[in-house]
């Protein structure tokens, strides 16, 4: 029998926090975990919006402290002395974490394996995204077959908004009957404005998404 339980990579953000509620209906509750990663992120607020939805929809959360990789990278997510910018001219934007999503991944499966968990849920979309190649549904492929050779554990990593518009993933919460909860508990600002700046390329994209949403529903 398939092992019925899922871990859900969790930033408290639209994307991920859809994504969990999903996996709660999918799986049970008592079926699914969190694991959340403090990699020195200048929206740090997105790690007490997830705690606070953790705690509320009753799952459990485990934040692992990667903040290591700032010794190893530098951009404008984890160095607020940098000014945030969209990309141009066929360059990442400046928020790209070189190697976060592989360094999540493969925490959230050594994690996962421990705990017998062998479904293993990210938010990444290469529909309405910022540009990132960690993104890409190749690199997912790619990183499952990597992890299940490296941990001989068959691992099963699960994409529900690979390629879904932002506006899609609103409608997928509005079904799920959570649109306001998202609307409201869930952080997406990089500049970590409680609420969003309105400014950043996340905020521009999350309220493009939601407009596009209402306007098409009603």
């Amino acid at each position: 029998m398939q092992n019925r339980k899922a871990l859900v990579i969790f930033s408290g953000g639209q994307d991920s926090t859809t994504c969990l509620l999903q996996a709660i209906a999918d799986y049970g509750r008592e079926n699914v975990e969190t694991i959340s990663f403090q990699y020195g992120q200048r929206h740090v607020i997105e790690l007490e919006k997830a705690k606070w939805i953790a705690e509320d929809l009753g799952v459990k959360q485990t934040v692992i402290d990667t903040s290591v990789i700032k010794q190893t990278t530098n951009n404008a997510l984890i160095d607020d002395s940098q000014e945030i910018k969209a990309a141009k001219d066929g360059d990442y934007p400046n928020t790209f974490v070189d190697g976060r999503n592989m360094l999540f991944l493969l925490l959230a499966g050594c994690y996962a394996k421990q705990q017998g968990i062998p479904n293993i849920i990210i938010g990444v979309c290469e529909t309405d995204f910022s540009g990132y190649p960690d993104c890409r549904d190749i690199f997912i492929k790619s990183m499952n077959v990597s992890m299940n050779l490296a941990m001989d554990y068959n691992f099963n990593l699960i994409t529900p908004l690979m390629y879904l518009t932002k506006a899609q993933t609103w409608e997928m919460a509005d079904k799920l009957g959570y649109l306001a909860y998202v609307r409201k508990h869930t952080h997406t600002c990089y500049y970590g404005v409680d609420g969003g700046c309105g400014q950043c390329p996340s905020c521009i994209l999350r309220e493009k998404g939601l407009n596009e949403y209402l306007n098409h529903s009603n």
